[in-house]
């Protein structure tokens, strides 16, 4: 049987089971909870909030939730939209880099769940802004090295651990060692064609490691020093030389080339997320290993926060919107996005239960990983721009920009933002 075919199987299962315990409310006048929802273009996940919503519904008399799906390319526009007319729903699922955004901007209102029911969840799938928290992720995403165990073998390449991941030398080491065998058309495939949010979910981690940020996090006021400045650069300098020195391959990446290069055989390591680990276990077996971030001087860092689920600013029911969380986030629900998606669950009780988080599971390793190296990206307003302008940056640097002239442009942009926004609800 496929991964695809079991992770069917186990999320229809624990669909059933959950069902089966849930008695149907007598019927009555129910107040309609209302929900925006992003995966429109992705029914399996969409599959899942549905049987949420329908056991939900059928677990209480007193609210019934009303859903609203959107394609992921439209949904922010959509939500931005709802908000300017005054038309949002009671629930919205938010990307958490841009929670901060939304709440700032008043579309949210801070939960109303019991905090002992998210005591223990990765740290990344919980949103807090201004002190509370906004926002409450039913998975998080996590990145990795992906490498074959026999190359390692092969190339004498010590395999890296949490406690003891590769360092800066040992990486390139590495890099050279799978360039000079000539096995690969390229030893590392960082993943250029997937632009947008990747860049920095993906990258801003590296510059982390290396000691510099996107945004000052001591006052969120400025990126002065920490994107421009002298670690900043040697990030900079680093990463240009991926793509200089024909280590890596470029902006001009094709999708099938970054989707299937690593399984295929054309890269040697990749840098990708928990979504695409079933996958390549299912093509290369027990060969395939996921390997910390390198330390690059800071520690081996990789990104945090997907998509979670808030409650709007508005919302006239905020009661019946929180019950709903509380009611989602049980781990047989948990269990059931990891099992069809591949990401990791959010708390240790639905990774028991899951069929790759379980111990000794395919993907086990990357539960450890978001628990031990993830750092979200800065968590302020100012993200949303600084985003869009550090992926200018980086897209620049790797196509042979001058570094310190690229990083100091994208410092002066997401400043000038900045202090147009009055600092984003931040002062010194």
């Amino acid at each position: 049987m496929t991964f695809a075919s079991r992770r069917r199987l186990t999320a229809l299962t624990t669909m059933a089971l959950s069902a089966a315990l849930i008695v149907p409310a007598a019927a009555s006048a129910q107040t309609e909870i209302s929900m925006f929802y992003h995966g429109e273009g992705n029914p399996e996940e969409k599959s899942v909030l549905e049987q949420i919503n329908a056991d939900f519904n059928a677990s209480q008399d007193e609210y019934v939730i009303s859903l609203q799906s959107f394609p992921q390319q439209n949904y922010n526009d959509s939500v931005v939209g709802a908000a300017l007319a005054g038309e949002l729903p009671c629930l919205i699922d938010v990307d958490g880099p841009i929670m901060p955004d939304w709440a700032w901007s008043g579309y949210l209102q801070p939960l109303g769940v019991d905090e002992d029911a998210v005591a223990d969840f990765l740290p990344g799938a919980l949103g807090y802004w201004d002190g509370q928290l906004y926002s409450v992720g039913l998975w998080d995403a996590a990145k990795a090295i992906y490498a074959r165990q026999s190359d390692l073998d092969k190339y004498g390449i010590r395999v890296p651990t949490l406690e003891e991941p590769w360092t800066k030398d040992e990486f390139m080491a590495a890099l050279d060692a799978y360039k000079d065998s000539g096995d690969y058309e390229y030893a590392f495939d960082p993943g250029m064609n997937w632009t947008g949010e990747w860049y920095p979910y993906a990258f801003s981690p590296f510059l982390q490691s290396f000691g510099g940020d996107i945004i000052d996090r001591s006052t969120f006021l400025t990126s002065e020093g920490v994107l421009n400045g002298p670690e900043a650069v040697e990030f900079g300098e680093w990463w240009q030389t991926l793509f200089t020195e024909d280590y890596a391959p470029g902006t001009s990446q094709q999708a099938a080339e970054r989707d299937l290069g690593f399984i295929d055989g054309s890269y040697g390591l990749q840098w990708n997320g928990n979504w695409a680990g079933a996958a390549a276990v299912e093509a290369l077996g027990d060969d395939v290993v996921f390997l910390p971030a390198p330390d690059f001087g800071n520690g081996g860092v990789i990104g945090a926060a997907s998509w979670q689920w808030a409650v709007s600013a508005d919302c006239p029911n905020p009661e019946g919107a929180n019950a709903w969380i509380e009611f989602a986030i049980q781990p047989q629900y948990l269990a059931a996005f990891s099992d069809l998606l591949g990401l990791a669950p959010a708390t240790p009780a639905a990774a028991e239960i899951s069929m790759f988080y379980s111990p000794g599971g395919a993907l086990e390793v990357f539960y450890e990983l978001s628990n031990e190296q993830a750092l979200i990206r800065p968590p302020t307003p100012a993200y949303t721009n600084a985003a869009l302008v550090f992926e200018k940056a980086t897209a620049d640097i790797a196509n042979g920009a001058d570094v310190q002239t690229a990083l100091d442009a994208a410092t002066d942009e997401i400043n000038a933002d900045i202090e147009a926004n009055d600092g984003y609800g931040f002062s010194e």
